[in-house]
């Protein structure tokens, strides 16, 4: 699944240049305008890494990377912070607060689509290196493989990419509708009860016997992949 970057920019014309390269350079891209509205967008999808601009309407990009960082599900996601504003205490500030990287307007398109790749590699290794692997489940990205204690576990397409995002964020619970947006994509209707159906095909595949269940239902919230694999 390719990377999704979310952009966070109140100027349409910078927003449509940065969709244009990124979507060029095999990324997917979600947007939003204002402090609030990013908040709004990470609390309904996933991204892999976010483009917040310092000084957005209604809440500042700074207070955005504070809520960010104060968030279990969102505390890891990576933070490149884009501003006019260059004086050092600035970055360092921006830095404090949990950015990962900081690029001061105007910038260099080919270096922050470097600076993306970069960390985005450094961030998740496992995943460059073309395989996952959270407790004794293992995933081959590129065999289409999936072991658990070195037995192998047959899935179809839509459980392995159902398993694939939650290998890639373990531990975070997602909403039947993050999880729609995620594995089948956002343009694409489908019941939310969907979600159940493969989930519970998961599970069988995944659960043999004397082993216990890996995905963590919790109420009214949704699933997470979860050693624990309790029902909450």
């Amino acid at each position: 699944m390719k990377p999704m970057v979310m952009v966070v920019e109140d100027e349409s014309a910078l927003v449509t240049m940065l969709r244009y390269n990124l979507e060029k350079e095999g990324y997917r891209v979600c947007e939003a305008t204002d402090g609030e509205e990013a908040l709004t967008v990470l609390a309904e999808r996933s991204p892999d890494l976010v483009l917040l601009d310092w000084m957005l309407p209604v809440m500042s990009g700074i207070e955005v990377c504070r809520q960010i960082r104060r968030k279990p599900r969102t505390r890891d996601l990576p933070v490149i912070m884009l501003t006019a504003r260059g004086e050092e205490a600035d970055k360092v500030r921006g830095l404090n607060i949990g950015a990962d990287d900081y690029l001061t307007k105007p910038f260099s398109l080919p270096e922050l689509m470097a600076r993306v790749k970069a960390l985005l590699r450094r961030v998740q290794p496992a995943q460059v290196k073309g395989m996952l692997q959270y407790e004794n489940i293992v995933m081959d990205l590129t065999a289409h493989r999936v072991t658990r204690t070195g037995r192998h576990v047959h899935l179809g397409p839509t459980e392995f990419r159902l398993l694939q995002f939650l290998l890639q964020h373990p531990g975070c619970v997602f909403s039947r509708e993050e999880l729609l947006n995620a594995v089948w994509g956002p343009d694409i209707y489908v019941e939310p009860r969907t979600v159940d159906v493969h989930i519970r095909r998961l599970r069988k595949a995944l659960n043999g016997d004397e082993e216990s269940d890996i995905i963590r239902t919790v109420r009214a919230a949704g699933y997470a992949l979860d050693a624990e694999g309790v029902t909450v």
